[in-house]
């Protein structure tokens, strides 16, 4: 299926943890999930409601940033778009963050995050282990924009101008030993300002990895800003992963650190529902959820459902990598 003729870009989760609360986890998982579907069938006028008002309340950058000076950059054209960008104030309004709670209108909560001091710990099988704060990185590194396209497992879908570095940029800072299979990430934790790191039922810190050969495919992208100005609270600032071929429950956000591995790195979500939610995740319209179809998605802030695409549309930069895996679940 992944044969297109027309570019790919361009679409017409000292004490043994008791019986009872590890259950108790189990069915919250699952009701949660069950959830979070049925709230994106949601009317998309109750999602977008008045652009105008929507502007004025909800935050689309962090204030006072101190990288603010080096943002809008220069949009990378070779990542062409069809799809109309979706407005900022939508996408800034509708998000999932489970740091900061399970619903949709997560931003109000996740204006808690303090986005500096921020440093990154780059650590694992490297030549020398570092440490860096987020403006020493972004002093290394070219920024760019790119528009994606973002598909989420609960099948909605918006298109977001994120500004960033390629993923293989830190790579190649992180100078990686040869027997590195692996990149992990991994969020904050800190349950004193993120309120739904309160929840005990999740194997908090979020955490998240691929295989070096995607960490060093061209599409992977670090992203520090979005819509020409540093990224928003809510979108996972100050650094967070876009992977535009898999579902975005791996695009984790806020990352802390990140560590080069040769085991395989188990997910936030494989330890909570790994039937439903595996370490490849890549699209794919014909691999159903467990619970609901993958071939439609809703686009964010219309009434538009439009076909899926296989590693949604992204298929001829990223397939190659996926070449002789079977008995690997890829799509899930």
């Amino acid at each position: 299926m992944f044969y297109f003729r027309r570019k790919g870009w361009e679409v017409p989760d000292s004490q043994a943890t008791d019986e009872a609360i590890f259950m108790s986890r189990r069915r919250f998982a699952k009701s949660l999930a069950a959830g979070s579907i049925l709230a994106t069938a949601a009317p998309a006028a109750l999602i977008a409601g008045s652009g105008e008002a929507l502007a004025k309340r909800v935050p689309l950058t962090v204030e006072g940033d101190p990288s603010a000076d080096l943002y809008p950059v220069i949009r990378n054209p070779r990542y062409k778009f069809s799809r109309e960008i979706t407005p900022a104030e939508i996408n800034a309004s509708y998000n999932n963050f489970y740091e900061f709670g399970s619903h949709k209108s997560v931003w109000k909560a996740a204006q808690d995050l303090k986005t500096r001091p921020w440093m990154v710990k780059v650590d694992g099988m490297v030549e020398k282990p570092f440490d860096i704060a987020i403006d020493d990185l972004l002093k290394q590194v070219r920024l760019e924009e790119r528009v994606y396209r973002h598909r989420c497992v609960e099948a909605w879908s918006m298109v977001v101008p994120w500004s960033g570095f390629p993923l293989a940029d830190l790579v190649k800072l992180a100078k990686p030993l040869g027997k590195a299979k692996y990149v992990r990430f991994e969020s904050f934790h800190d349950s004193g300002m993120a309120s739904g790191q309160k929840a005990f039922w999740y194997p908090w810190p979020y955490t998240e990895g691929v295989t070096m050969a995607e960490a060093m495919n061209e599409l992977p992208f670090m992203v520090t800003g979005a819509y020409g100005q540093p990224m928003a609270k809510q979108f996972g600032a100050p650094l967070r992963l876009a992977l535009p071929w898999k579902y975005g429950f791996k695009h984790i956000k806020s990352i802390q650190r990140v560590t080069f591995t040769d085991q395989r790195p188990e997910t936030f979500w494989e330890k909570l529902a790994a039937r439903e939610y595996g370490f490849w995740a890549n699209v794919n319209p014909e691999v159903t959820h467990p619970r609901w179809s993958q071939a439609t998605e809703r686009v964010l802030g219309s009434q538009e459902r439009v076909p899926t695409q296989l590693y949604n549309g992204y298929g001829e930069f990223v397939a190659s990598l996926y070449e002789g895996m079977k008995g690997e679940a890829l799509f899930k």
